[in-house]
């Protein structure tokens, strides 16, 4: 199951998107983009190839692979 959130580019009214997935704080803005979406399990995969394929790791080593980076 995804984490869905609302699109920053949703109107205050009527034209609301919900996004699962969210560009990785550690992605530059160049050309290394990462995305995320959480859930049971992590989902990630490449901005500039979103149908290129995704990657699913368990949420307990996805944790543990973030505490080693900070």
């Amino acid at each position: 199951m995804l984490t869905w959130r609302k699109s920053s580019y949703s109107a205050n009214g009527g034209d609301c998107v919900e996004v699962g997935w969210r560009t990785s704080s550690y992605s530059t803005n160049g050309s290394e983009c990462v995305e995320v979406a959480t859930g049971a399990q992590i989902l990630i995969r490449d901005t500039k190839d979103r149908e290129g394929g995704t990657l699913a790791v368990p949420a307990g080593p996805w944790r543990e692979f973030l505490s080693r980076l900070r």
